[in-house]
């Protein structure tokens, strides 16, 4: 029996107090609480989408702003996706996902290289989601990729509606991550010529 793809992280700043736990081959089951409500819903729909098991439990200094502590759990996520996928032996390594959501279209694509890099083209028509500031969505998704060392394309085709774009990414990043993640049966060491991710 393979052993458990699982990671647990505790990341504790002046400015943020973030316990998470990863679970690789879950169900997209999901317990988040980080006191940003937008962030919340999007997280859940990564977990959803990535089928991954997501526990969030996050204090930050909200009553200044949502930045540290948005940016602060994509660090913890990368970190515990890192942690999880070990090696990397095995896994299908690339994904990629083209996710419509109402008038948005949205493109994620991910190598889990071992080199951290976003590249991101998501023009966002609207300062803010509510409360949430729609510049964060950048810095999480930043976060995430260098943290973990997945390279990470995110392009928009079509949307108008911030809050659309926006959960369309979320949703293709999870799509795509889902992929690259998943065991291929066929592969037994490292899916690189060099040897090692």
């Amino acid at each position: 029996m393979a052993p458990e793809r699982k990671s647990e992280v505790a990341r504790m700043t002046t400015e943020t107090q973030i316990k998470l736990v990863l679970i690789l081959d879950g169900t997209g089951e999901y317990q988040v609480t980080t006191g940003v409500g937008f962030f919340d819903h999007m997280l859940n729909l990564l977990s959803k989408h990535g089928a991954f098991d997501l526990i969030v439990e996050a204090n930050g200094d909200t009553h200044i702003d949502d930045h540290h502590t948005v940016e602060d759990v994509g660090i913890a996520l990368g970190q515990a996706l890192k942690s999880a996928l070990g090696n990397k032996a095995g896994i299908t390594r690339y994904g990629h996902a083209l996710v419509p959501m109402d008038e948005a279209l949205i493109l994620a694509a991910v190598d889990i290289s071992g080199r951290g890099h976003l590249e991101m083209d998501l023009p966002l028509p609207a300062a803010k989601v509510g409360t949430f500031d729609t510049e964060l969505v950048k810095e999480f998704f930043r976060a995430l990729a260098l943290n973990s060392g997945i390279t990470l394309h995110i392009r928009m085709f079509s949307g108008h509606n911030t809050h659309h774009i926006i959960e369309g990414a979320f949703k293709a990043v999870g799509r795509a991550l889902r992929q690259a993640m998943a065991k291929d049966n066929r592969l037994t060491g490292i899916p690189s010529t060099k040897g090692v991710l």
